[in-house]
């Protein structure tokens, strides 16, 4: 199962079904200590259309998914694994990550717990995305959300409790290489 923590504006736009569940096409709620487990994500509002950050809770890693409508968001599990993949893609992971990454992806399940470090975090990213289309004059209709993402995954975070910084996708690199090391983390 992956958690996702949502805002509550973003949990009001979702279709959830019993127990917080998103409906989607794995069907796999077998993994219970699943490394990729947890999430944050909030929903922003570009030129009338919607936008979607996903943030990991350990890694710091970004997900972004582009130009939601009302419909769209029934499918969220495919988007969120579709810009996961390749935003993965974009950060330069090898094979093993990827089929690393694919081995972990489960049912969604969404609630609004909040965690306020990864909340900073979010807010961090989103301030950089608006900077990003603001004062580079970047236009949000040919912005790759897969390039932002991995462009965000690229700039130092500093996580609760630690002094040095992180960069997002190295840490993620570094999960997905533990993962790929011991496949009995995810029951494969």
């Amino acid at each position: 199962m992956i958690h996702i923590h949502c805002t509550k504006k973003l949990l009001a736009s979702l279709p959830i079904k019993e127990a917080g569940v998103l409906p989607n096409r794995f069907g796999r709620t077998d993994i219970d200590l699943n490394p990729l487990g947890n999430w944050h994500a909030n929903v922003v509002t570009v030129q009338r259309r919607k936008w979607v950050l996903f943030v990991h809770d350990t890694t710091r890693f970004p997900v972004m998914v582009k130009g939601l409508l009302k419909a769209d968001f029934a499918a969220l599990a495919d988007h969120f694994e579709d810009s996961l993949m390749n935003t993965l893609l974009k950060c330069g992971a090898e094979e093993r990550h990827m089929n690393a990454a694919l081995a972990c992806l489960a049912d969604l399940e969404c609630d609004t717990k909040c965690d306020r470090s990864v909340q900073g975090t979010i807010n961090q990213m989103l301030q950089s995305f608006r900077w990003m289309l603001e004062y580079e004059r970047v236009d949000p209709e040919i912005v790759s959300p897969y390039r932002t993402g991995a462009w965000l995954a690229d700039q130092p975070i500093t996580i609760r409790k630690s002094r040095e910084a992180t960069w997002p996708k190295d840490a993620m690199r570094g999960l997905l290489e533990s993962i790929s090391k011991a496949p009995e983390v995810i029951g494969a």
